[in-house]
């Protein structure tokens, strides 16, 4: 029999950082994110299971004035002014030519890429699927460096393809805010759904 390797895992402080203090930020202060602290988000996220390690996850980070003028008026009202003070806003992306990495990022089955070259659906399933696993990791990795993550439902999605990917090779996935909190930041905490009724044990 093969002996198991230990993990570490977090302690309760790392825990808190990621997941249960974490809060999803309504509002941010001015101070600014760095390059360096963004790149630090993605080298965190690129590591995130996906189906063949395909990784078709894509991000534009949103940070200039310019770049605010092009996006807010694709956002809801009601996320306009969060979004507005948010120093970056990243829009989460899926490359539909995702496939086209297959021979660099899986190269003991470079075949893979000609079969969902070939299939339309089983490339957008499988792609889809994969962007949102890393979508997740996205937050959990902007908490992991010391940010605020708030992920916003409401927007345009079709106005933002249309402005930042004319071309059509990226949709986007899901619009994140990322800064540090600013005033009165957080909601209450509403309520968690319990195991017992989450939890089956087969």
């Amino acid at each position: 029999m093969t002996d198991a390797i230990t993990l570490q895992k977090l302690d309760e402080t790392g825990r808190q950082i990621v997941f249960t203090g974490a809060r999803t930020s309504n509002s941010f202060a001015d101070t600014q994110v760095s390059d360096d602290e963004l790149r630090e988000i993605w080298e965190m996220t690129r590591f995130t299971p996906t189906m063949a390690n395909t990784q078709p996850l894509r991000v534009v980070f949103v940070r200039d004035a310019a770049g605010k003028e092009r996006l807010l008026p694709h956002i809801a009202e009601g996320n306009a002014a969060k979004t507005a003070a948010a120093p970056v806003t990243a829009i989460l992306a899926y490359d539909k030519n995702w496939h086209e990495e297959i021979p660099n990022v899986f190269p003991i089955r470079p075949e893979m890429k000609d079969y969902f070259a070939a299939d339309e659906a089983a490339r957008h399933g499988a792609g889809n699927f994969s962007a949102g696993l890393q979508s997740g990791a996205f937050i959990l990795a902007t908490r992991a460096a010391g940010l605020a993550a708030g992920p916003i439902a409401g927007y345009d999605k079709d106005g933002i393809d249309a402005e930042f990917f004319p071309e059509g090779d990226w949709t986007t996935l899901l619009v994140v805010n990322i800064g540090h909190p600013g005033e009165n930041p957080w909601f209450d905490r509403l309520p968690r759904v319990d195991a017992d009724k989450a939890i089956v044990w087969a």
